[in-house]
C-alpha cells in the first residue's frame, strides 16, 4: 500500500491537500500543554508550601483529600457509560468490601491518570481558590499533588465521582443522583 504524500490530493476526495485535510496531525499533542500548565502551577505551589512544618504539611494534605467532597467541580469527569472497571469499583464501594477496593481502584484509575484530567482538576482548584472557597495552602497542596506522580487527590476525586454518580452519597448541595 502506497502512502499518500502530504502535498498530494487527500484520498477522501475533498480535493484538498492531505496535510490540510485528513493528513497526519503535527505539532504538540493535546497532553503537552496540560503537562506544561501542571508543571508551572506545581512549581508555584511548591514555593508557598516550602516552609511548612511537618504537622502543618500533613494537616493541609489531609484537608486537600477532602476537597472533592465540597464541590462537584473537583471530582473526576466520568464517561457517560461506565467501563467494566468503573462498574466494579462502584459495586465494591457499595458493598463496602475494603479488601477489594484497592484492587478495583487500581483497575479503574489509569484512564483518569492523564495530564488532561489532572489539568482539568487543577483549573477547578484554581477557580475555587480564586473564588475564596479553598484556602491558599490547601489549593497549593492540591496543585502540587496534581503536578506530581501522586495519585492521592486523583483517587479521592474518582471515589467521590463514582459515589455521587451511583447515588451512594449526596452531592455537596444535598442532591441525591439516581443510580446508574
Amino acid at each position: 500500500m502506497v502512502k499518500t504524500g502530504r502535498n498530494q490530493p487527500c484520498p477522501c476526495g475533498s480535493g484538498i491537500k492531505t496535510k490540510r485535510c485528513c493528513g497526519e496531525r503535527r505539532g504538540p499533542s493535546e497532553a503537552a500543554p496540560a503537562r506544561a500548565f501542571l508543571a508551572v502551577q506545581s512549581r508555584e505551589a511548591l514555593q508557598s508550601l516550602a516552609n511548612s512544618e511537618r504537622e502543618e504539611f500533613v494537616a493541609v494534605f489531609d484537608e486537600m483529600l477532602e476537597l472533592p467532597e465540597h464541590d462537584l467541580a473537583l471530582v473526576a469527569p466520568l464517561p457517560a457509560i461506565f467501563t467494566p472497571e468503573l462498574q466494579r469499583l462502584a459495586r465494591v464501594m457499595a458493598d463496602a468490601e475494603e479488601d477489594e477496593i484497592e484492587s478495583a481502584m487500581g483497575a479503574a484509575l489509569p484512564p483518569f491518570d492523564t495530564p488532561l484530567v489532572r489539568a482539568h482538576l487543577a483549573r477547578a482548584v484554581i477557580a475555587q481558590r480564586d473564588a475564596g472557597r479553598i484556602a491558599e495552602r490547601v489549593a497549593a497542596m492540591a496543585l502540587l499533588n496534581l503536578g506530581s506522580r501522586s495519585l492521592a487527590l486523583l483517587r479521592s476525586s474518582l471515589i467521590q465521582a463514582v459515589a455521587v454518580a451511583t447515588g451512594a452519597i449526596e452531592t455537596p448541595s444535598g442532591i441525591l443522583v439516581a443510580r446508574r
